[in-house]
């Protein structure tokens, strides 16, 4: 056990209400001036795993590779990735700066401009015994963001950053024994309904059966609730496997509890981390400074005995001045939020990308390239690594 060092007075301008509910959540006495959480560092090396998976012969190309998430979580299930593919120069720099896949070929390109002959050389040399594909297409087309426009705006499968259709060109030409295809939940949405059915048809031509994955992260090991949707695709009748839930919040149950944020995220929180970026002055940090750790603009409206109410409940995203409660798992991680989006952490700041690798569980040992905001572009697009793992080791299991 690890000790984290909190001031209370971070937490004067809250409501004593809604303070003593917090400081209840912690079991520390309201009049503390000073206290002691203990966590547990549960951060990770991913090296440690690079051999088994060299020896692999269950392979693996990717598309779509990003940062590495669902790379990094194919390795770390026994999958060797022969290759990756990405149009972003500073993503593919990222993959390159990192040992754990230096015996990976790295292309930077759009898939639109891919053949399934171009991996000919390479699947002739690796010779796999087994050969899977991996791939995450951009979700912009099914994000929740499309809910905010009308139907008529909102391009969907039309839409030219949806890539799925190249993807699945990929597959039906090189076909592996499985694949898996990631995606935003908000893709069941009903506006979506029309690529859902298209991407099932097509499943269906190409003689694969497969699962669609509803996952949330923290049923995974994630510290962090997000949700997202797998197609992991066999041409071998799959039954009723599914992906194994390895933990829980409900009480009672044989799983693994929910992870916590600050088990992944204290060891960050040192003086000499500390950075002008941080910073959360402006328009909304008196706000900010009131809203209680584990909730968001909400407890600062007259629903949640606020008085006067600073805000109405129901007028703002969801994610305005969202703030981490540090016996909790994480709420989202998006690539771009807002100025005001969430989550900050308890300590009224920004969270720094190294917090927001760790709750995406990216190693410790595994380095981004680019500018801060580029980095956190990889870090908020990304597979969470051990959600990868999972999704991996069931694919695996199943071809």
């Amino acid at each position: 056990m690890t000790k984290y060092s909190l001031q209370s007075e971070i937490f004067t301008p809250i409501i004593e209400s809604q303070r003593k509910e917090f400081f209840d959540s912690l079991n520390v006495p309201l009049k503390e001036c000073v206290f002691t959480l203990d966590y547990t560092d549960k951060n990770y090396n991913c090296m440690p795993y690079l051999d088994a998976a060299l020896e692999s012969k269950i392979q693996g190309l990717s598309f779509f590779s990003g940062g590495g998430g669902l790379d990094i979580g194919a390795q770390m299930a026994g999958i060797k990735v022969l290759t990756s593919l990405d149009f972003e120069k500073d993503a593919i720099a990222t993959l390159k700066a990192n040992r754990f896949f230096s015996h990976t070929q790295h292309r930077l390109d759009d898939i639109r401009n891919v053949k399934g002959t171009d991996f000919s050389e390479i699947l002739r040399i690796s010779n796999p015994e087994k050969l899977v594909l991996l791939g995450g297409p951009p979700c912009q087309p099914f994000s929740k963001a499309g809910y905010w426009k009308t139907l008529a705006q909102r391009l969907g499968p039309d839409d030219p950053r949806n890539m799925i259709g190249s993807y699945l060109g990929i597959i039906d030409e090189i076909k592996p024994d499985g694949f898996i295809l990631e995606n935003v939940e908000s893709i069941l949405h009903p506006h979506n309904k029309q690529a859902v059915e298209d991407l099932a048809e097509a499943l269906e031509q190409m003689h694969y059966n497969y699962v669609l994955v509803k996952a949330n992260a923290c049923d995974y090991g994630v510290p962090q609730k997000r949700k997202r949707v797998f197609f992991i695709a066999s041409k071998k009748k799959i039954g009723e496997k599914r992906p194994l839930q390895t933990h829980s919040d409900e009480v009672g149950s044989n799983l693994l509890p929910y992870e916590r944020v600050i088990d992944w995220i204290g060891r960050f929180d040192k003086p000499e981390n500390i950075s002008e970026a941080d910073s959360t002055e402006g328009l909304h940090h008196d706000s900010l400074i009131q809203v209680p750790p584990g909730s968001n603009y909400i407890a600062l409206s007259e629903k949640r005995g606020h008085i006067p109410g600073l805000f109405k409940a129901g007028t703002r995203y969801w994610t305005f001045l969202l703030k981490l409660h540090p016996y909790l798992p994480s709420w989202t991680i998006i690539a771009q939020p807002g100025h005001w989006e969430g989550p900050f952490h308890w300590n009224n700041r920004r969270l720094r990308n190294e917090e927001l690798a760790a709750i995406q569980t990216f190693p410790l040992d595994y380095k981004f390239m680019g500018s801060p905001r580029s980095v956190h572009r990889q870090i908020g697009n990304a597979v969470p690594c051990l959600l990868a793992k999972s999704m991996c080791e069931f694919l695996k299991e199943i071809i």
